[in-house]
């Protein structure tokens, strides 16, 4: 199969769908793979390193597609992306359906596309292995983040995240025990902040505490969350419904009796997020203030390590491409269930 890869065009995102070690994999199973040229340039992969595990370089993001049965992207198409598709392709991608434009899906129907959204590819146990892979870099990411809007010069509460002798550290919330909760909790507590973390799901949080046992553990409801909001210093939102927007687990009242200079990261925000006051921000202007609380809500603001990210995304999606380039998508769809589940155009239709 001809797989294609071109660069990223969001703003500020410097990742790549799939890396040279990647592309080796398909090749040596036989599939031709299309590298836009400079598609790798934000993560420091070079063409010449794509040339010598297989691939073939594109001179346009046109070509790329044009030559390409299946295309592998992190951000969902542009219009333009789009309308050089031919009909019938396969295109994997971060969809994140619930907050797209209305016209993506149009789009996709017009032009009979299969639409495949990486962040609702689902095992049987609930587990969505793509959006695993970035989310624990998300959530990892937060807690550097959350110490930076902690000091004086950014308007924060001048504490330090992990305290000293004599000094209390500082405390974080963090709502949601997923994969993104979890390296979020487990990064806190390593630089040794007081870390309260909530779940609905018992065994989430089970799994939480065995991992890290320092961190205390809360089933959440709306008076437990509003009372831990009000004491902490950082709340990290990271609650995902897949395919939906989630829930506002912290309302806008409860955000009004944060202290000054706290801090809100809502990781949640590239499904709507899970925090009232929160709306996108961007990498160039990541923060806002509410009521003096600082606000950091940058979609996928995992394109800032763009390296990471790349291999973490390439590595989770390489068994679905193989398999898709294997046995063609409808065979694909057929054979993996989970890849089913993240089906979300089939040449055109809604499943």
């Amino acid at each position: 199969m001809n797989i294609g890869i071109i660069r990223e065009r969001g703003a500020f995102d410097r990742r790549v769908a799939l890396t040279p070690a990647v592309v080796r994999r398909l090749a040596s199973a036989g599939h031709t793979v299309w590298v836009e040229t400079g598609a790798g340039d934000g993560a420091m992969y070079t063409d010449p390193e794509y040339l010598r595990a297989g691939a073939q370089i594109a001179y346009s993001p046109e070509e790329a597609i044009g030559r390409a049965e299946l295309l592998a992207k992190i951000g969902r198409p542009t219009s333009a992306e789009l309308n050089w598709c031919a009909p019938g392709m396969v295109l994997m991608a971060f969809y994140h359906m619930a907050v797209a434009d209305r016209g993506l899906v149009d789009t996709l129907a017009e032009r009979s596309l299969t639409a495949i959204g990486c962040e609702v590819i689902q095992q049987d146990d609930g587990r969505l292995p793509v959006l695993a892979a970035i989310s624990e870099i998300a959530g990892q990411m937060t807690v550097p983040i959350a110490a930076h809007l902690l000091r004086s010069s950014s308007g924060g509460r001048g504490i330090l995240l992990g305290g000293t002798p004599g000094v209390p550290p500082a405390c974080v919330v963090v709502l949601g025990a997923g994969a993104a909760g979890l390296a979020a909790a487990r990064t806190a507590a390593r630089s040794g902040a007081r870390v309260l973390a909530f779940d609905r799901d018992p065994r989430k949080l089970r799994h939480m505490m065995e991992h890290v046992p320092a961190v205390e553990t809360g089933l959440a409801d709306e008076d437990a969350i509003a009372e831990a909001v009000a004491g902490a210093d950082v709340v990290i939102g990271a609650i995902l419904v897949a395919g939906t927007r989630p829930p506002h687990v912290v309302t806008r009242a409860m955000v009004e009796q944060m202290k000054k200079g706290s801090a809100v990261i809502d990781v949640a925000i590239d499904q709507g997020g899970c925090i009232e006051t929160s709306r996108p921000t961007t990498i160039a202007e990541p923060t806002f203030v509410y009521k003096g609380v600082t606000h950091f809500c940058v979609p996928n603001f995992t394109a800032d390590l763009g390296r990471s990210a790349s291999v973490a995304v390439g590595q989770a999606m390489l068994p679905y491409l193989l398999t898709i380039a294997r046995h063609g998508v409808e065979s694909a769809i057929q054979k993996c269930p989970e890849l089913a589940r993240g089906v979300c155009t089939l040449r055109g239709r809604r499943p």
